[in-house]
């Protein structure tokens, strides 16, 4: 009975559905695993802050993505990360079914409730087929993030689709828009076109009696990659293999396309909203996909999530409010220097004492500490600051200290060989410059990084960075970005101002080479001497940084963008 009331709560009026194939609420939910997930929680949260009619739906991941284990070389092994659900959600008795290479699946939501203090409350559906009336192999459809072949892939998102479509109908939403955040739910329009059919004698080829102008007047969708390989694709062969109970497969390949089955082009093709991650995101999604009218809302972050303990008393003390209403940045001028300085040192402090433990790097607060964490992969260059390591060495020594984190996916060898390059390069420049790499990286990790270091780089090869949200998180703490130009640094970007740029501005074609000339030369010339000469003006950069950069880029403005040009149109 304590179920059905907690459920029914949240069924008395229409809501926004939002689909994502990860959550990341918090560190112990492991149903994310980077980016993408993260921005999906701090969504939410903002969501729940604004009392925004919105529910979630995702699946709900038993195994997480990965546990990270690293040898004295760097390389990488993949643990599971279990974890269990009874925790911290409530599972619920109400149960779909979808057709998986002709069988019944069960499906079965679990209820966890993002609340907020301001007594905004989004309910998450988390989707599970680890039961005991499904086959052993069906259990495992929501076992492991990203994880398995494309055959799991495919079923994976059958589940999170159709299944979750039909889950929160049994549940008694009724829904006024769906939100598919990247294409992996894209099969929930297949549901909603078998949904919203016409009288066939009203129409002369039945490949229209499926109605998809209602389909497109309910969908949103978000694009998160300008990466070819980001957009899932599946082969025809496989899809009639597993997929049933839906619409024939000729109507799938009028929207989804002809060779094989593009989860994004099915996305585009069935929403009256579409938009990219950044305005320079959302030119490159057109060039991707000509003829559609593609917009742009750019990413934020979740303001509150984000700020370290020392920032969070700073500006509960001279900028009340600020945790509902980031705008309230702008007025970060009336934090007296001294007290600003000293909420960095703390939050220094807090992670050099941490990365010492975990690694033995010896660093010490006083250096100029440089941080890059994100997914180790080809394109995000995380070597591009040891392009020339004699003149790194030669210029930088003594002068600055670098953290490193990050993952890289199970399947990416060159990925894993970049965590390698990033060891062996400690091990060969330690008796001059101090690196670190921490294993695991994850929310709580990311918190302590993102707060603590003096600088945060980005080195993206320009354009595959659709956003970018790390950065985003720095600046509610006072921290200056130093990146190549891409992304949401293109908007957020005044130079020696908010931080510095990498390379030429992006109107200009990628260069590596200047890139990394520029990067040495900038630092070396400007924020070097900036940080340990000039410690009124780096303070000034800090704050600059939190009132012209994290007043803008939060979730909060996000979210009542995608309100007024998505969801109310």
């Amino acid at each position: 009975m304590l179920q059905r009331m907690a459920i029914e709560e949240f069924t008395k009026e229409p809501k926004i559905a939002y689909f994502s194939m990860e959550i990341g609420i918090k560190n112990d939910i492991k149903t994310y695993s980077g980016g993408l997930g993260v921005l999906a929680g701090d969504t939410i949260k903002s969501a729940a802050d604004l009392r925004l009619p919105m529910i979630a739906v995702t699946l709900l991941t038993k195994k997480g993505y990965f546990k990270q284990e690293l040898d004295i070389f760097g390389r990488q092994t993949e643990l599971p990360d279990d974890w269990d659900p009874n925790i911290f959600m409530t599972p619920l008795k109400e149960r779909a079914i979808v057709l998986i290479e002709k069988r019944e699946v069960q499906i079965a939501p679990w209820l966890y409730v993002v609340a907020s203090a301001t007594g905004g409350k989004v309910p998450i559906i988390f989707l599970d087929t680890d039961l005991p009336e499904n086959s052993p192999g069906d259990r495992e459809i929501t076992h492991r993030l990203y994880g398995g072949d494309s055959a799991y892939r495919f079923k994976q998102e059958i589940v999170l689709g159709i299944g979750g479509t039909r889950i929160i109908e049994e549940l008694g939403f009724e829904i006024k828009k769906y939100h598919m955040n990247e294409g992996h739910s894209s099969l929930l329009t297949l549901e909603l076109l078998k949904r919203y059919k016409k009288d066939i004698e009203e129409v002369w080829d039945e490949r229209l009696v499926w109605d998809a102008e209602k389909v497109r007047s309910l969908c949103v969708f978000t694009t998160h990659t300008p990466v070819a390989a980001g957009h899932d694709r599946f082969p025809y062969d496989l899809v009639q293999r597993i997929l049933y109970d839906t619409i024939p497969i000729n109507v799938i390949q009028e929207f989804a396309g002809k060779e094989d089955l593009n989860m994004t082009l099915l996305g585009i093709n069935l929403s009256n909203y579409i938009n990219g991650v950044a305005k320079k995101h959302g030119e490159v999604s057109k060039v991707m996909f000509p003829g559609y009218v593609i917009h742009a809302i750019t990413n934020g972050v979740h303001s509150f999530t984000w700020t370290c303990d020392s920032f969070k008393r700073l500006y509960d003390k001279f900028l009340p409010g600020w945790a509902n209403e980031p705008e309230i940045f702008v007025r970060v001028g009336r934090i007296p220097d001294e007290e600003m300085w000293e909420a960095h040192m703390e939050a220094k402090r807090i992670l050099i004492d941490y990365v010492n433990r975990e690694t033995q790097a010896g660093m010490n607060y006083d250096t100029l500490t440089i941080g890059f964490a994100r997914r180790a992969t080809a394109y995000k260059r995380a070597d591009l600051l040891f392009a020339d390591q004699e003149r790194l060495a030669r210029t930088c020594e003594g002068r600055i200290q670098i953290i490193y984190a990050g993952k890289a996916h199970p399947r990416d060898e060159t990925g894993k060989q970049l965590i390698q390059h990033i060891f062996e390069i400690r091990d060969r420049l330690k008796s001059k410059i101090k690196i670190a790499f921490i294993k695991n990286y994850n929310m709580d990790i990311a918190l302590k990084l993102i707060s603590g270091v003096d600088i945060w780089l980005n080195t993206p090869l320009r354009p595959y960075e659709a956003s970018g949200t790390s950065g985003m998180k720095a600046t509610h703490n006072g921290v200056p970005n130093f990146s190549v130009l891409d992304g949401w640094w293109i908007e957020g970007h005044i130079e020696g101002y908010t931080g510095w740029a990498i390379g030429p501005s992006p109107d200009v074609p990628a260069d590596p080479a200047r890139d990394a000339d520029d990067l040495y030369y900038k630092l070396e010339t400007m924020i070097i001497p900036a940080f340990y000469n000039e410690k009124k003006i780096w303070i000034r950069i800090m704050e600059n940084a939190i009132g012209k950069n994290a007043y803008y880029f939060n979730t909060h403005r996000m979210m009542r963008l995608y309100v007024t040009e998505a969801y109310i149109r």
